[in-house]
C-alpha cells in the first residue's frame, strides 16, 4: 500500500503553489472549490500530488506548528546521499532557509519550510 496524495491547509494557496513549483518543478494545477474552502491540486510528472487548500475557518496569519496534533513534516524520498545534498544546493540557490544536511544512523536528510511553515524533508535511508 502507498499514499495517493497529501493535501495541506495553507495560508495562501497561490503563494504556496508558486513555492512548490519553484522547488519541485512545473506541475499541472487543477482548481477545486467547496463550501468554505478553495484548493489547487498540483501533480508532477513523477506522480507526486499535493493539494493546497485555503480554508475560510483558518485564523488570519496562523502558521503551521509541528508541535500540534496532526502533521509533523512531509518527507520526499531520495535515492542517495548525493541527491539529498543536491536538494540542499537547490534550496540554497532558491534563497530558501534550510537546516543542515543531517547524517544520522539510519538516513541522510535536509529540511526546508514552505510559506506556511510546513517542514519539507528530502530523505534517504541508509542501506
Amino acid at each position: 500500500m502507498q499514499f495517493s496524495h497529501i493535501t495541506l491547509t495553507v495560508e495562501d494557496k497561490d503563494v504556496s503553489a508558486e513555492w512548490y513549483q519553484h522547488l519541485l518543478g512545473k506541475a499541472t494545477v487543477t482548481p477545486r472549490d467547496g463550501a468554505g474552502w478553495s484548493r489547487w491540486r498540483l501533480q508532477w510528472p513523477s506522480g507526486l500530488v499535493i493539494g493546497l487548500t485555503e480554508n475560510k475557518k483558518t485564523a488570519d496569519h496562523q502558521r503551521f506548528s509541528e508541535s500540534n496534533i496532526g502533521l509533523d513534516h512531509i518527507g520526499i524520498s531520495c535515492q542517495s546521499e548525493d541527491e539529498v545534498r543536491a536538494w540542499a544546493v537547490k534550496i540554497d540557490a532558491l534563497g530558501y532557509a534550510r537546516g543542515p544536511v543531517e547524517d544520522v544512523s539510519y538516513c541522510w536528510a535536509v529540511t526546508t519550510r514552505d510559506p506556511s511553515g510546513i517542514p519539507i524533508e528530502f530523505f534517504c535511508l541508509k542501506n
